[in-house]
């Protein structure tokens, strides 16, 4: 069947030329990327250009000496019989039946003896074939499994282990727990008023003191790798493009009609051969807007628009999940619509994943802003990430820690990521929630040299929502790891379990008790002591003030690292301001508190495109 397969490439190669479809030159092109990479001649000649979707078609009907498929008239249910993925690997798609018995099936493959047979063995009926592309194929099988896709996106997770899903915000045993520890609470204030609140001082400043140590020292330890070194670009001028496999970008977006021209232009410049790179961007049903400016960007055509059907929750990763069940890629990464990659992210990510064998489920890199000094706010964003991808994820790498990923430019395993059960819906920070449950079934998450610019919030009404967002997700991860604290200990030990605590259950705590201290330290120099006095003993007082203080002083520190090893040494100095950047923090920690408990499963949208630079 090889040989019948080479006389038939040779057979639709030179149609191609007779046709004047293509030149002796461009064939030539196409026939030496295809020898690199191992695609099909179709998927190369329209990757690289040389050829439309809709020329290729026809060519194939006349090549093929078959009709095109009408791919409106579609028994729904027969094709209901077959797995919609499997079919999408396939590249099949049976449409209806014939009176005499026979099934009338649109391929996108050449229907030779091998695959005939497959095909009808897989039907139990004679096969009519028609012409299809692949891509009429997937929209096909979009439109038909709709209502199972959106359902599947959304509620696969919890089907297979309601355990470890957000749908349920509190366990029955949390919302015991939780209202046992609210009525002792209550009546220690009300009996020991003095002592209760003294306690409560304290314990919320060690909270805060031990939030921002643990930070610290892990960043030290980050600050003694220079993951810029980790994969270089000899090692990445040594791949072939025949050895790479097939790469998925999955892109999800809501209402950015303003950036598509630019995410076009951002991830066009990807080094990947386009014959093995899928570039999914993931729309909602009702966003035609968006849906309307990426028809008209004029994309390459390795980029493909797929609508997300209407389902609850309406959140990036049901989106993602939705592009998971299309992605054919062995490796598969998330980007944002402002995103702009390093070119070589892609490879340096295959390199690593090679490099940390199967035990490795994803590797992340590292983001920063191309509007930095645009204002105040971009600065300290700027700075934290900064230090977080610079210095903390490198500490949490070197100690094997469970790693919260970033949200963008993740890059899967897609077999692994399957495995995981893919993103939690109902997790508002799905991507901190999948670093824990990689971790709890021993796969480790790994830090590349590579980095992703995007736009620094530019606002502070947005900045609230973004944040918001982020802190009630982490909140949301903690209710959910928290449910059964004994296996997760037993799943990832000790020491995992405790940077869990302090990092996923930690940052929220930190950021809910900036406000009061805030408030207290006010109090602290204005009122006289008497009245302070009154409340709690003083001594308490100046303690937890002395950890506020240091804890401050650690972030300050931290935040003044982050410019050093990408040499933006002019944002030193407005590390002073972060004080009133956690500020900000405690305002978006408390709204997020107050969706939990209202709008748990609301996904509060940050609005993109509003930044006056561009990368």
């Amino acid at each position: 069947m090889a040989g019948g397969t080479s006389v038939q490439s040779h057979a639709f190669a030179g149609m191609l030329l007779m046709s004047d479809l293509v030149t002796r030159e461009q064939l030539a092109l196409a026939r030496a990327a295809k020898a690199r990479t191992g695609a099909h001649i179709d998927e190369t000649l329209i990757h690289l250009g040389m050829l439309d979707e809709a020329r290729l078609l026809d060519l194939m009907v006349f090549d093929w000496e078959l009709d095109r498929a009408n791919l409106r008239l579609v028994d729904d249910s027969l094709v209901r019989q077959f797995s919609g993925q499997d079919l999408i690997a396939a590249n099949w798609l049976p449409l209806y039946r014939l009176p005499s018995g026979a099934t009338v099936v649109a391929t996108a493959r050449v229907p030779d003896e091998e695959r005939t047979r497959e095909i009808e063995t897989a039907l139990g009926t004679p096969a009519v074939f028609a012409v299809a592309t692949s891509w009429e194929i997937k929209r096909a099988i979009l439109r038909i499994f709709a209502p199972e896709i959106a359902n599947q996106a959304a509620d696969d997770l919890w089907r297979q282990n309601p355990r470890l899903s957000a749908r349920v915000v509190f366990s029955r045993a949390q919302k015991v727990g939780i209202a046992l520890g609210l009525a002792l609470l209550l009546v220690a204030l009300i009996l020991w008023t003095t002592g209760t609140v003294a306690a409560i001082l304290g314990v919320a400043s060690f909270i805060f003191l031990a939030g921002t140590a643990f930070k610290f020292f892990i960043s030290l330890r980050g600050a003694k790798y220079d993951v810029v070194e980790r994969v270089t670009d000899a090692e990445v001028g040594r791949l072939n493009d025949e050895d790479l496999p097939r790469y998925t970008v999955l892109v999800p977006v809501f209402k950015e009609a303003n950036i598509v021209a630019q995410l076009v232009d951002n991830l066009g410049g990807l080094d990947w051969p386009t014959e093995k790179l899928e570039i999914l961007i993931l729309v909602e049903e009702e966003d035609t807007e968006t849906r309307d400016a990426f028809a008209a960007a004029n994309a390459p055509d390795h980029f493909h628009v797929i609508t997300v059907p209407k389902g609850h929750p309406q959140t990036k990763p049901r989106a993602c999940n939705v592009g998971l069940f299309f992605a054919t890629g062995d490796y598969l990464v998330i980007y944002d619509a402002e995103d702009t990659p390093d070119p070589d992210q892609l490879k340096k990510a295959f390199i690593a994943f090679r490099r940390g064998g199967d035990h490795t489920v994803c590797v992340q890199a590292s983001l920063n802003f191309f509007n930095a000094d645009e204002n105040v706010l971009t600065r300290m964003f700027t700075l934290e990430y900064s230090y977080w991808f610079d210095y903390m994820l490198a500490g949490l790498d070197a100690h094997d820690l469970p790693i919260p990923l970033g949200g963008t430019s993740n890059h899967f395993r897609t077999t692994a990521l399957i495995e995981l059960g893919g993103w939690d819906p109902y997790n508002v920070t799905e991507d901190a929630d999948l670093g824990i449950r990689a971790s709890a079934l021993g796969y480790r998450v790994g830090v590349i040299n590579s980095t992703t610019m995007e736009e620094a919030n530019t606002s502070v009404p947005n900045f609230i929502r973004q944040r918001s967002r982020w802190i009630k997700g982490y909140m949301q991860t903690t209710l959910v790891h928290a449910r059964s604290p004994i296996r997760l200990i037993a799943s990832i030990g000790v020491k995992r379990f405790l940077s869990f605590v302090l990092l996923i259950a930690g940052t929220p705590a930190t950021f809910l008790a900036v406000l009061p201290f805030y408030i207290v330290t006010a109090v602290t120099f204005l009122a006289p002591t008497e009245f302070i006095s009154s409340f709690f003993p003083v001594w308490v007082l100046w303690v937890s003030l002395a950890n506020f203080v240091l804890g401050n002083a650690i972030i300050v520190y931290l935040s003044m690292m982050g410019p050093f090893k990408r040499g933006a040494f002019g944002l030193i100095l407005w590390a002073l301001l972060n004080p009133l950047y956690w500020l900000l923090h405690s305002i978006a920690a408390y709204k997020g508190l107050w969706q939990l408990l209202t709008r748990p499963h609301y996904w509060e949208k940050t609005d993109h495109g509003l930044t006056n630079q561009y990368h």
